[in-house]
């Protein structure tokens, strides 16, 4: 029996959508390239954190999509099965200035918490008026991990100034703040139990570093930062405690210096617990300033133990979630 117009014109699309969407696989994960999601476009999470939940990771940054409307701010939320293949879930922040900050206001960095005693997710920003002179956190919440989180407030943590943050969640789940202080230097400060404000602060690293990130790994604790050369990239460094608060070790490389940390900025360290093994990946943005949407990302996983951190020559790899365990590919 032949098929009816209509029902062949049918049959063609779903083929059409099928061919697509396998196309948009990603077999593995290349540092520096362009990142396709779901839809085959470029990954629009820069400055941004992981948080997982249940059997998925969720992938929040800024969306700097080229189409966007420039006097807004958006954040994007992505979400994962095996950190490499993306699904766009929703642009969970779309505002214009929440806070009177002023044209060209900021929005940046943002990192999601999960407070399981409200059952509520939890969003801190770097918000800042043009001039960076503002430099304080927002706080925006959502009931749903993907939904339309709620601007709540902005403020000054401990009453210091907060321009680069990055989030910590400790294996006993304790959950940290980290932020820049250009005056005083890299502060690691712990939430309320509502997460919703900081607390106390653990330690304050005197030494001049942003894009903080930090990781909990047999036994030691270990926290990368870069030097404040705004969007130029630099060696980012390391350091090592066995304890939150210090004392912490001498700062060190995690790459050749002349790399520049292969032209990339720390913004995470997501460690992954499998089966066989654990493996932490250094998370890091290659910011493109003229063309902030082109930005790409440079994930790479750490030669990491016994004190020592080291960010291999970054080449395409492979990440089995399930057992912890990676290895490079030939793949182009």
């Amino acid at each position: 029996m032949l098929l009816k117009k209509s029902s062949f014109i049918a049959l063609l699309l779903v083929f059409v959508a099928c061919q697509i969407q396998v196309s948009a696989q990603v077999s593995a994960i290349k540092p520096g390239e362009v990142w396709p999601d779901n839809r085959g476009e470029h990954v629009q999470a820069h400055g941004g954190g992981i948080i997982k939940i249940g059997k998925l990771y969720y992938w929040f940054g800024e969306d700097r999509a080229k189409d966007n409307d420039p006097a807004k701010r958006y954040v994007a939320c992505y979400s994962s099965p095996d950190l490499t293949n993306w699904t766009f879930r929703n642009k969970v922040i779309k505002t214009g200035d929440p806070a009177n900050f002023g044209k060209g206001f900021v929005l940046e960095r943002p990192k999601v918490f999960y407070n399981k005693k409200n059952r509520q997710y939890v969003m801190y920003l770097h918000m800042d008026s043009a001039n960076y002179k503002a430099a304080r956190v927002g706080v925006a919440v959502c009931d749903k991990i993907d939904g339309d989180y709620k601007y709540l407030k902005s403020f000054r943590p401990l009453g210091e100034q907060s321009r680069d943050i990055g989030q910590f969640v400790d294996d006993d789940g304790s959950a940290y703040l980290i932020f820049e202080d250009r005056a005083k230097g890299f502060h690691i400060a712990q939430l309320s139990d509502d997460y919703l404000s900081v607390e106390k602060e653990i330690c304050l690293i005197k030494a001049p570093l942003e894009g903080g990130a930090l990781v909990h790994y047999k036994g030691l604790y270990y926290a990368i930062g870069s030097a404040l050369t705004g969007w130029d990239p630099n060696p980012n460094k390391y350091a090592t405690a066995t304890s939150l608060s210090g004392p912490w070790s001498e700062f060190k490389d995690i790459a050749p210096p002349e790399t520049n940390t292969y032209g990339s900025q720390s913004t995470m360290m997501v460690k992954v617990v499998g089966t066989k093994s654990t493996t932490v990946i250094f998370m890091a943005d290659q910011w493109r300033p003229k063309a902030q949407w082109d930005s790409r990302y440079l994930w790479m996983p750490l030669e990491i133990g016994e004190g020592k951190l080291w960010l291999p020559k970054p080449q395409p790899w492979k990440i089995d979630v399930k057992t912890g365990e990676w290895k490079y590919t030939d793949e182009k």
